[in-house]
């Protein structure tokens, strides 16, 4: 996908430390410090736009969540709804999602939601799939003992593949859907990626699922 350049959004995401936290790494394990509280911490890896993070936020103010997105033209979109309005519990960063050891200690994180991901379709880039077992593997060394996965998408093959992925990991599925707007949940937040597709028709696939604990024993 080519995304478009947005002049000005370097510095605009510079100039809002409260809310982009730079220099991130000097949080690592100490999270509960930046957001002036212990409560649980979720993390969305690719956020886009922020309307998931910022309505889980608005639904969960007992709940701390970090925005996590590579490209500045995107996270600046983000960082304007935030802007905007102020929501304490929500903090973003500038960061590649095989780089989030340098910046969560292990099992500092309770939920990771991976929404919408680039699904590269090609076989040779399959690794960069953020649900491919080099991604699991960074995910369980940071999630708590009790911590999970939520992953949303609307492509199908992307979705086997993920299903197969997590499997063959050992991973335990808590819940499974094919069509989730079909009987969708009152809690769902939806994407504008996923409104647009469900708008249109498309199925939305999504799984709740967690790591075996027991078998690392």
């Amino acid at each position: 996908m080519r995304l478009r350049n947005v002049n000005g959004a370097e510095e605009k995401i510079e100039s809002h430390p409260s809310i982009v936290t730079p220099n991130h790494e000097t949080h690592k394990g100490s999270w509960d410090k930046v957001f002036g509280n212990s409560n649980p911490i979720h993390i969305e890896i690719g956020m886009g736009k922020g309307q998931f993070i910022r309505g889980m936020a608005l639904q969960n103010p007992n709940i701390n969540f970090i925005g996590v997105e590579y490209y500045d033209s995107v996270l600046v979109r983000a960082l304007e709804k935030f802007i905007v309005e102020d929501i304490p519990n929500v903090r973003l960063l500038r960061l590649d999602g095989e780089h989030l050891p340098t910046c969560f200690a292990p099992h500092e994180l309770s939920r990771i939601y991976l929404n919408f991901s680039d699904p590269w379709p090609k076989i040779r880039h399959a690794k960069r799939r953020l649900t491919h077992e080099r991604f699991l593997t960074i995910y369980r060394d940071l999630l708590a003992s009790e911590g999970d996965l939520w992953f949303k998408t609307d492509n199908r093959l992307l979705f086997q593949f993920s299903l197969v992925s997590m499997n063959n990991f050992g991973m335990i599925f808590e819940d499974v859907s094919l069509n989730l707007h079909e009987e969708e949940p009152t809690d769902n937040i939806r994407t504008e990626y996923e409104q647009n597709w469900s708008d249109r028709g498309f199925p939305i696939y999504r799984v709740e699922a967690r790591f075996n604990r027991k078998s690392e024993k």
